[in-house]
């Protein structure tokens, strides 16, 4: 039992200091401006490209994947609390740098995913497990269309859509919406495997 317990936190300590590798990048690109003059589409293809690779590292790399099974699943639903950050959407929608057509249905959208991440985390038992699998719907749900208002709006104006290219929002598209969904996914992938009890 120590064993397990000491590998257990061994991987924790592994992916802990990938995820402040990968943020670190991600902060230095942004404060950099890389991305500033990415147009929409490009911007779709960083989240997704970075999506399939850290789901593909889920997978293929053993350290990962191990610890992506063994995972208590409440740190995976913790880091949905920070999608707070649509206060920050209607924040910067009232001084007009995002669009109220984006800034509404993803600052609402993400405010609600992320008060029902802190309920369920407070349930137990059945009832949290429900929850879990009606949570995690929703959640994806809310990030896809999020992902796919963004791309839309920047195609039809670039410019409304230029404070997620810019330092912090821009730790969104390259470091925080590719985490969100690959959650999502690992979310139902530990459902599905609990449930058929593999």
């Amino acid at each position: 039992m120590p064993a397990n317990g000491s590998a257990e936190r061994t991987g924790s300590k592994s992916v802990a200091l990938i995820l402040a590798a990968w943020f670190c990048l991600a902060a230095g690109s942004g404060i950099a401006g890389w991305l500033e003059p990415a147009s929409a589409p490009i911007i779709a293809i960083i989240v997704w490209s970075l999506t399939a690779l850290a789901l593909l590292s889920c997978w293929k790399v053993p350290m990962l994947k191990e610890w992506t099974m063994k995972v208590d699943l409440r740190w995976l639903v913790l880091l949905h609390v920070s999608r707070f950050v649509g206060f920050y959407f209607f924040y910067l929608c009232s001084r007009g740098e995002l669009p109220f057509d984006f800034a509404a249905p993803a600052g609402w959208g993400d405010n609600v995913v992320a008060t029902l991440a802190i309920l369920l985390l407070a349930l137990s038992g059945a009832r949290r497990w429900k929850m879990l699998i009606a949570w995690n719907t929703i959640g994806l749900t809310d990030i896809l269309f999020v992902v796919m208002t963004a791309l839309r709006l920047g195609l039809e104006d670039p410019q409304s859509m230029h404070a997620l290219r810019e330092f912090p929002l821009s730790l969104l598209p390259s470091f925080l919406v590719p985490l969100i969904i690959a959650s999502h996914v690992l979310i139902f992938f530990r459902a599905a495997r609990l449930k058929s009890g593999s």
